[in-house]
């Protein structure tokens, strides 16, 4: 989106592959293990984005136990003091101290003058290791802000919130103005207005009375091998075809891209990269199937998020199963008892559409197993989240008008 190519440090195999894929240089490393030697000199700025399942509210949240030692660790870390093989003999959850290994790096390149800037990325509850960092960095020189953003004010089909640290050497660190908004906001004089928040409907092409037709898959069930049909998708498939308004799908989950054909060449031979139109249906269905509204449950927890499709998702996750968000249909009105019991059966989301949802393109060639893709796709940072945040660093200030 922005032009620019970074280098990767990453642990998993998998996100490895599809990086190299998407013509992502990568370094497959543990990132605790890798030395910071190679980067002073030629480093501009620095991402980082810890793993978070320590921290996360889908997890067991040990990160919260070990946060007074990830706090120690980044006070030793800034003074040039190595404690981590000490402080995470006593962590609770061996990823926790992952939360402060930018700073070792940042450590190493302050003596030279670097990085020119610094973006950081984690969920909310991480905040307060955030503010720590940015007491540090602005005695080093760094003009910081760190707060709490939502995904969704820019533009991407999710609610997803994560605590943020912008740092600068050369420009005051804001955060981008928000381009959207739950209710839009016209222009007047005080600003340019906002745009309404992005539905999953516009994200994935869909129409205002369709509803999720499973793609059928050759392969790539959790285990390797093929694929079971989703809950309720032979019904759903079945209703389509009689009806004349099911056409089979190209399966792109397991499309075997040569690691070097893109990069450079994406946008001659792929189109822009910018979030795509699904191949979702955009048919008239039959009355009945108007009768109900699809939601997407995030989880099967008893408290799970669920969102409207005329709504953004809710925050993305996956856990050990190959996937745990799942299309589910709701009465769009009053309905007789026949038709209550004829209810649609729960259909799974697709790793295509949990991409979209994340605004990655939708020939992005994700690698491995379905659970390995979508692991993937909850991990990461929103591409268009990301650019916004990256833009003014990269001398894109005219990215957020772009988009």
């Amino acid at each position: 989106m922005l032009g620019v190519r970074d280098v990767g440090l990453e642990w998993d195999e998998w996100a490895c592959k599809t990086r190299t894929a998407a013509g992502q240089l990568t370094i497959r490393t543990d990132v605790a293990m890798y030395p910071t030697w190679p980067w002073v000199g030629r480093t501009q700025g620095l991402i980082a984005s810890p793993p978070c399942q320590a921290w996360s509210m889908a997890g067991k949240r040990l990160g919260l136990v070990d946060q007074p030692l990830v706090h120690q660790a980044v006070d030793d870390l800034a003074a040039g003091r190595d404690t981590r093989r000490h402080l995470l003999a006593a962590c609770r959850d061996e990823r926790s101290l992952l939360a402060a290994e930018p700073m070792r790096y940042l450590h190493a390149l302050h003596g030279g003058g670097e990085p020119e800037w610094v973006v950081m990325e984690e969920v909310p509850h991480v905040l307060p290791l955030w503010k720590q960092y940015a007491v540090i960095l602005r005695s080093w020189g760094f003009s910081v802000w760190t707060g709490i953003l939502n995904a969704a004010d820019f533009g991407v089909p999710q609610t997803r919130r994560r605590a943020i640290l912008l740092a600068s050497r050369v420009r005051p660190a804001v955060p981008p103005p928000p381009t959207h908004a739950k209710v839009a906001e016209p222009e007047s004089l005080f600003g340019p207005g906002r745009a309404r928040w992005v539905s999953m409907a516009d994200a994935l092409g869909w129409g205002a009375t369709d509803r999720p037709v499973p793609t059928v898959c050759a392969g790539g069930g959790p285990g390797g091998g093929p694929e079971p049909f989703p809950s309720g998708s032979r019904q759903a498939l079945a209703a389509a075809r009689n009806h004349g308004h099911w056409q089979p799908q190209q399966d792109d989950t397991h499309q075997v891209i040569e690691s070097q054909t893109r990069g450079a060449g994406w946008t001659t031979r792929h189109g822009p990269r910018a979030p795509t139109p699904a191949h979702a249906p955009t048919h008239a269905l039959p009355s009945k199937a108007t009768q109900w509204k699809w939601s997407l449950r995030s989880n099967n927890q008893t408290n799970a998020t669920v969102r409207r499709f005329d709504e953004p998702a809710g925050t993305l996750f996956f856990g050990h199963r190959a996937n745990e968000c799942t299309w589910v249909a709701e009465p769009a009105g009053t309905l007789s008892e026949g038709a209550a019991r004829t209810a649609p059966d729960p259909i799974r989301i697709t790793a295509r559409e949990a991409g979209l949802l994340q605004t990655f393109p939708g020939d992005y060639p994700w690698q491995g197993t379905k659970g390995r893709q979508f692991a993937q796709i909850g991990n990461a940072v929103p591409p268009l989240l990301a650019a916004h945040l990256l833009a003014p660093h990269l001398r894109r200030d005219d990215f957020a008008l772009a988009a």
